[in-house]
This record gives C-alpha cells, sequence and structure tokens, in this order.
C-alpha cells in the first residue's frame, strides 16, 4: 500500500503503533516494524535518557525495520529531561519520531536538521494546524474514541479526519476507533493516509502486557470504558474497573475534588502494576472504545495482514457499490 505516510516513514503498510506507557518497549515495537507497519518505543517508559539508548539497541537486535520513539511533552513541576532523551534519538539515527502534548516547536528545528520526521498527535484542528505551521512532517489526528486523553472537544474520528484533512497540506494519520480493516478503509475513505492504532495493539502476543490484561480487553464492549479526570480539564479515557470508579465517584462528589484527591489512585506505578501482575483492578488500565471491536488476541504479523487483507476487500466492495450506481444511471440514460 502506497501513501505519503508510506512513503515518508520507509513502511510497507501504512499502519503505526501508538506510543504507549508501560507497552512502547523494544518486543512490540519490532513485531510491528516486522509486519509492515511501523513500531513506536516510548521514550519516558524508560528511567532516564542511557536507558532509552539500551532500548533503541535491543529493539535494532530485532529488527532491521523502520520504527520510531514517542515522546509526550507535558507541564510538569520537574518535567524530564526531554532534550536529553531526543539527543538519543538522534545520536541512534532514529528516523521518525512521534511526538504528543505540548507543542514540539522548541525541538522541531533540531530533528529537522538531523533528518528526523516529526508526527505529532493532536485532538483538534486547530492544533493541527499550529502543528503544520510549526514545521511537523505530519499530523496524527485523535478522535474523541481514543485511549489517553482525548482532548476537551469531544468530537468523533468520523466528523475529526474529514475536517483536518480538507485543512491539512501535510498528510493526516487517523487515529482513535481503529481496530480492523473496515475501521482503516473508512478513515483512508475519509482522506487519511494512515492509521495509529494503540488498543489494538494491546491485544496481541508481543504486547508486552499480562495475558489477564488482554483477556480483559477482549470481553469488554464499547460501553465498557470510562471519562476520568473530566472536572480536571484533562479527560482521560480508561478501561472502567475500580480504580476508575472510584476516579469518577471522587470527582462527581459535592464541591468536587483536586488532583491531589485522586492522585493515589492515578499514580503510574499503579497502571504499571496492573499490566505486570494482570489485576484489572490494581491500577487505570487506558483503553479505547474500540475494545468492542476486539476479540482475539493475533500476532502482530497476524493484524496487520488481517487488516491489510480487509481494508482492501472494504474499499473494493465499496467502489463495486459506486460502479454499479454508475451503471444504473448508464443504462437509464
Amino acid at each position: 500500500m502506497k501513501t505519503r505516510i508510506t512513503e515518508l516513514l520507509g513502511i510497507r503498510y501504512p499502519i503505526i503503533q501508538g506510543g504507549m506507557q508501560w507497552v512502547g518497549t523494544a518486543e512490540l515495537a519490532s513485531a510491528v516494524s516486522n509486519a509492515g507497519g511501523l513500531g513506536i518505543l516510548t521514550a519516558l517508559t524508560q528511567p532516564t535518557p542511557e536507558a532509552l539508548l539500551r532500548e533503541i539497541h535491543r529493539c535494532r537486535g530485532m529488527t532491521d525495520q523502520p520504527f520510531g520513539v514517542n515522546l509526550t511533552i507535558l507541564p510538569s513541576v520537574k518535567p524530564p529531561p526531554y532534550a536529553e532523551y531526543l539527543d538519543v534519538v538522534i545520536e541512534c539515527g532514529v528516523k521518525v519520531i512521534e511526538t504528543a502534548g505540548n507543542s514540539p516547536k522548541d525541538f522541531i528545528e533540531k530533528l529537522k536538521r538531523h533528518g528526523v520526521r516529526i508526527m505529532h498527535k493532536c485532538t483538534s484542528v486547530r492544533h493541527a494546524l499550529s502543528a503544520e505551521r510549526n514545521g511537523v512532517d505530519a499530523v496524527s489526528i485523535d478522535g474523541f474514541e481514543c485511549a489517553g486523553h482525548p482532548g476537551e472537544d469531544d468530537i468523533p474520528g468520523l466528523i475529526l479526519i474529514p475536517l483536518a484533512t480538507r485543512v491539512l497540506r501535510i498528510p493526516v494519520i487517523a487515529s482513535g476507533g481503529i481496530a480492523d480493516g473496515r475501521g482503516m478503509a473508512a478513515a483512508m475513505a475519509l482522506g487519511a493516509e494512515g492509521v495509529n492504532m494503540g488498543t489494538r495493539f494491546c491485544a496481541t502476543v508481543e504486547a508486552p502486557i499480562h495475558e489477564q490484561i488482554k483477556q480483559a480487553l477482549v470481553k469488554a464492549s464499547e460501553r465498557d470504558t470510562q471519562l476520568i479526570f473530566r472536572t480536571l480539564r484533562n479527560t482521560g479515557r480508561v478501561l472502567k474497573n475500580a480504580v476508575s470508579d472510584e476516579v469518577v465517584a471522587t470527582e462527581r462528589r459535592p464541591g468536587g475534588c483536586e488532583f491531589s484527591d485522586i492522585q493515589p489512585l492515578v499514580a503510574g506505578a499503579r497502571g504499571r502494576s496492573a499490566l505486570q501482575s494482570g489485576e484489572v483492578d490494581a491500577g487505570l488500565v487506558w483503553a479505547g472504545q474500540v475494545v468492542g471491536l476486539i476479540d482475539d488476541i493475533p500476532t502482530c504479523g497476524e493484524l496487520v495482514q488481517r487488516m491489510v487483507a480487509q481494508c482492501r476487500e472494504s474499499l473494493g466492495r465499496a467502489s463495486a457499490w459506486a460502479d454499479a450506481r454508475d451503471e444504473q444511471v448508464s443504462h437509464a440514460d
């Protein structure tokens, strides 16, 4: 499959694995890249820039295909050494970076000078246009269905994707709500030139999370996610469990809540423990509404090949319907 995204990233299929905290390790990233997509290492899953360097080398030992690194830039009292993580990406010769959170504009010139392609994740068209003006190479547009932080506008992908592709000159990657080739075909019909999947890649053989968490994703329906941090204007979508229930209940109590009231519940260490132990109620498990479309745990290779075949079939079927309509009009004339 050939789009501007496959050309830009040097990959066979326009399928990108989202950068996910605690999940974007060499095992998953290399498997996605070997399958023909773009695997993504999550920089901040590694405790230090030196640890990221080792993880990049480890991933290189598992694949000879392109892969990227995700760096999520968030406001913090004590921020991680973002510039040092980026220096590692450059020094290791990684040619693709996925940025998220705050604008990467302070780093764009340096990354471009070293030939690094920049994909920036956005949840609104206005932010996507800003990213384009700042010089990113592609935008990943996140619909309201997505896992993680969908922004505060609550705009689903069916609206957001065509809005973005209508006004952006750079290629758009559709993110959120995509789990199979039908979703991929729909995104491409709306103008996207690639898809980004997080939750779906969590339910694969190579994902470095406990089998019980993967089974929880398989068993969940489209109604089994929950929005947290709504009252704090930092909305996040997670799998519905005991912890997210408690967070929402705390937010809804009279007088509201401060972040400090829920901080012990949402600590990253608790979420990591849940993914590793398989105890679904031990911490937050980030997941999108797409869980309703997940019903098995394939290898990344099986998933990508199935998606590509189903995407081609779906696009072909839609094209045949359009051709049939044209024939009917021609006969009527």
